[in-house]
């Protein structure tokens, strides 16, 4: 898009001021702009969106994903082929399933099965290349979503959580809500309770439900370890002798509510109008409504508080100097609290931005009287400057009336500077440019449809000039009468690519900003903005030029590397290490052990699935070659997540119910088929089979074994080894590739060919052919095996065994090869190749009991409008109602673009 340059306008306020526009020859504005743009060149700004099929999951399910992945100021789809990680990560911040993507041109498709083993909580979904990691983990695709389990699950909690003082106590009040899967209110059921912290219970009771399924419990608030790792262990009794046990994570990020105050531009200045805007957030870590008045010293009311929207809102007043101020904030619950603001100062600037009509912004800077020197004034967006100009002189207040048009959708920084290139004040506006913007509109064959009819849709894709664009789309439909939506909690293109990529902190329903552009909301985010901060980079290290090196670089492909060692442990160097394709023992490649008997094999793509034997040879006199793999690089860790307080919202809103009840037929009917992502559930049971043994096993203490998994036992077809052990192994549960104990819920040591695998990264990596066996010992009845062990131990054993001390050619007689000493097999974590979304067509073929239970009607992440045209089509299912239909992408110019439509079965 071309901007053109502003003709600015004079204003005449206090006294005749003006700004003039950017020129090359003024050196400060020249260096700000100049560094910018190398700082921008040298360290891109890249985002990563995921489009999903539907807004919450069961286990079970299929959860199938688009990635846009974006660089620059304008958002054109990246040209950097990397690789895009994406990660399942479950409530205790464990990854539960990853997958690694190639990304096409900017594009990238792919798909999580989720077992009907999983836990029902709350989950994340994140996204990232890793170069995107030198910005740092704020800035990465990291969504909230829900997984219910309508096979296991027979109690659904719903808790909320909020900070009260009752009898000079600071307490937690705690509403946990407890119903069946229909719905229906657990009444008069006794629930037995435990709080713990660290794992530790501060204290246990017994409690009632209410005739809403209600119980009420008091958290003391004062215990602030409770906010980060506390869980409360309930049981409810459901009927004489039957228990539903339930673990609730704290969701609380405050002890108590706070309110904040934000001086437009950064500080209040003495004499001079101050635009202030406030947030209150409420100890759940959401926006809490708010009211109140603003007094002086004297208890003189000068200005009214009253939050617009999430705990947010704006009031303007002119300090005096010598005077401090005070807000008085009465809270929902009546209660009060009295805080100060920050003081005015009697020097500096205010730096202040108002829309003027639909079409313009206006820049307003006063002085205090007696602030000299020139100032300068810069916007730039995404790295790049659109608007910059300077004062005439020293005069006190000077304004400009500048059209939107002039910058690209998004979070814009102003900032002022001094004469001397200092940052003094910085505000920030969100541009909402109806000119930049891909127009999507989507259209049917038919006024109106019966179930399992045949549906054809049209979609249109044009510019600003109303000229077909060219874009790359993803379409998701579903029924919405089974899967109801709140548009403000859902996922977005526009809301995150735009706004929530920039910034560091948590924004409540971003979508919300989107939906329905009105007065109402535009005002609504230029609240937000003046209460969130931009932090992409520090102005200080732009302008001082500092040389910051990127750690993390593109990655495009895969290392493979390890030491090779002798058999007495020492390294080996310059020893020729073979990496052969399992598949194809054509396909492979050289290399050369260094001094310290270190190899690695380079920019290598394989697919998931692949398989290497990786051969070692040491000199004569070292015949006996040790390899040693290096672990595979993880992710970041899942810590920390900004957003956490959206699982508050999701848990206090949405209603599943519909969806819950149409999922548990649709399973129903794919187990009587041997469909879907299911396995067999078995109550715990203690086995004890003292004549099953396993070959070439590290279990000392056979004795202590509780159960034995031969190879024929634990059987094949699962993607992972772990996926075969779900539901096997009594006792105990998987999350995020390492075992727990269902007595304790704290991971069990996992030990494999005798080498202690404490984070499950050779279990979580295995295939289940590869396995000999497997035993159980539970409940700490050995320690020798050390930390960790007192959960119990998991010992696994391969069928090829490659241990320090192992005799190594001892292979198992039904292994498919013989494994030499110097030999290893290596199942590297490698690019996933999507699915594809199977959309019946109701033909002879079709199994129409199936086909009429689908929630997700309809799934294609790659629609492309070469001439601004495309079409779909796809089957409805067997039931009727109202199917939602969504459209989001990106033209090949960077413009962003969603819409959703509705149509009616009947």
């Amino acid at each position: 898009m071309a901007f053109k340059r502003l003709a600015i306008a004079l204003l005449f306020v206090i006294s005749i001021v003006g700004f003039y526009s950017f020129n090359n020859d003024d050196d400060i504005l020249a260096k700000v702009n100049q560094q910018l743009t190398e700082w921008t060149e040298s360290h891109p700004v890249e985002k990563v969106y995921l489009h999903f099929d539907k807004p919450y999951y069961t286990a079970g399910d299929d959860i199938w994903f688009k990635a846009y992945v974006t660089t620059g100021n304008l958002h054109h789809l990246s040209f950097n082929n990397d690789i895009l990680n994406v990660e399942l990560v479950n409530g205790q911040d464990s990854v539960e399933q990853s997958l690694k993507l190639q990304i096409n041109e900017g594009l990238a498709a792919g798909d999580f099965a989720l077992p009907d083993t999983l836990h029902a909580g709350d989950y994340r979904i994140r996204a990232y290349t890793q170069y995107m990691l030198n910005a740092g983990q704020e800035y990465i695709f990291d969504h909230a979503i829900t997984i219910g389990n309508v096979i296991t699950n027979k109690v659904n909690t719903r808790t909320e959580f909020n900070y009260v003082n009752q009898n000079g106590r600071n307490d937690i009040k705690t509403v946990i809500n407890y119903t069946d899967t229909d719905g229906k209110a657990y009444a008069g059921n006794t629930v037995d309770y435990s709080v713990l912290v660290d794992n530790k219970a501060i204290f246990t009771g017994k409690g009632v439900t209410d005739n809403e399924g209600r119980l009420i419990l008091n958290l003391p608030a004062e215990n602030s370890a409770i906010f980060t790792s506390g869980r409360i262990l309930t049981k409810l009794t459901i009927a004489k002798g039957n228990y539903i046990n339930k673990v609730i994570p704290v969701k609380i990020t405050a002890g108590k509510a706070d309110v904040q105050f934000f001086p437009e531009g950064g500080n209040m200045l003495n004499g001079v109008s101050n635009k202030v805007a406030f947030k209150a957030i409420g100890t759940n870590g959401l926006g809490l409504n708010i009211k109140g008045v603003l007094t002086n010293s004297k208890g003189t009311e000068v200005a009214k508080l009253s939050s617009s929207h999430l705990g947010m809102g704006v009031f303007e007043f002119t300090p005096q100097a010598a005077e401090t101020y005070r807000a008085e904030v009465v809270f929902p619950d009546s209660s009060k609290t009295s805080i100060s603001l920050p003081a005015a100062v009697n020097n500096g600037y205010v730096l202040k931005v108002s829309e003027s009509g639909l079409d313009n912004i206006r820049l307003t800077i006063a002085a205090a009287k007696g602030t000299a020197g020139q100032c300068y004034l810069v916007g730039q967006t995404g790295g790049k400057v659109y608007y910059s100009a300077k004062s005439i002189n020293t005069n006190n207040v000077f304004s400009a009336v500048v059209p939107k048009l002039k910058f690209p959708s998004g979070i814009t920084q102003f900032t002022l500077f001094s004469a001397a290139g200092e940052p003094l004040n910085e505000r920030l506006v969100f541009i909402q440019n109806p000119e930049d913007g891909l127009k999507l509109t989507v259209s049917a064959d038919g006024k109106k449809y019966s179930p399992r009819q045949a549906v054809r849709l049209n979609i249109n894709a044009t510019d600003n000039g109303d000229e077909p664009a060219e874009s790359n789309l993803s379409v998701s439909v579903i029924d919405e009468s089974k899967v109801p939506v709140d548009e403000n909690l859902e996922n977005n293109i526009m809301a995150n690519l735009l706004l929530t990529s920039d910034i560091k902190g948590y924004v409540e329903q971003p979508a919300y900003y989107f939906n329905n552009v009105n007065d109402k909301t535009r005002s609504d985010l230029d609240a937000l903005m003046l209460t969130q901060g931009y932090r992409r980079f520090e102005w200080k290290s732009v302008l001082n030029a500092a040389d910051v090196v990127d750690k993390y670089p593109h990655q495009t492909a895969f290392n493979i590397s390890g030491t090779v060692f002798s058999k007495k442990g020492k390294p080996l160097a310059n020893c020729k290490v073979e990496l052969v394709d399992y598949e194809n023992a054509l396909n492979n490649v050289d290399a050369v052990t260094d001094e310290n008997g270190h190899f690695k094999f380079d920019e290598i793509v394989y697919p998931d699935s692949s398989s290497f034997f990786i051969y070692a040879r040491g000199d004569k006199f070292n015949k006996d070659a040790i390899i040693k793999m290096d672990p595979q690089q993880v992710g970041p860790p899942a810590t920390r997540y900004k957003n956490a307080a959206d699982f508050n919202i999701v848990n206090a809103t949405e209603n599943k119910t519909a969806y819950e009840k149409s999922s548990k037929q649709l399973f129903a009917e794919q187990m009587k088929f041997g469909l879907g992502n299911h396995a067999i559930n078995l109550k715990e049971v203690v086995i004890k089979d003292k004549f099953k043994t396993v070959r070439n096993s590290a279990n000392i203490h056979p004795d202590l074994t509780d159960q034995v998994l031969i190879g024929k036992d634990i059987g094949s077809g699962c993607r992972y080894f772990i996926d075969c052990l779900q539901g096997r192994v009594a006792g105990v549960s998987f999350k995020g590739g390492k075992p727990y104990s269902n007595r304790t819920d704290r991971p069990m040591l996992t030990i494999v060919d005798g080498i202690p695998d404490p984070e499950g990264m050779v279990l979580s990596r295995l295939n289940s052919n590869d396995v000999e066996g497997v035993e159980v010992i539970r409940g700490g009845k050995v320690s020798i095996y050390g930390f960790g062990s007192g959960n119990g131990v998991i010992f696994v054993t391969t069928k090829r065994t490659l241990t320090i001390g192992r005799d190594l050619t001892k292979a198992s007689a039904d292994a498919p090869q013989r494994i030499e000493k110097g030999v290893i097999r290596y199942k590297p974590k490698g690019v996933y190749t999507a699915r594809v979304f199977y959309s019946p067509l109701y033909d002879a073929n079709t199994n129409q009991t199936l086909a009429d239970l689908r929630t997700t009607i309809f799934w294609q992440p790659n629609v492309v409008t070469n001439d601004g045209k495309a079409s779909i089509e796809f089957a409805n299912a067997g039931s009727t109602g109202t199917y939602r239909v969504v459209v989001e992408g990106i033209s090949s110019e960077g413009s962003i673009g969603r819409q959703m439509f509705r149509y009616k079965v009947e």
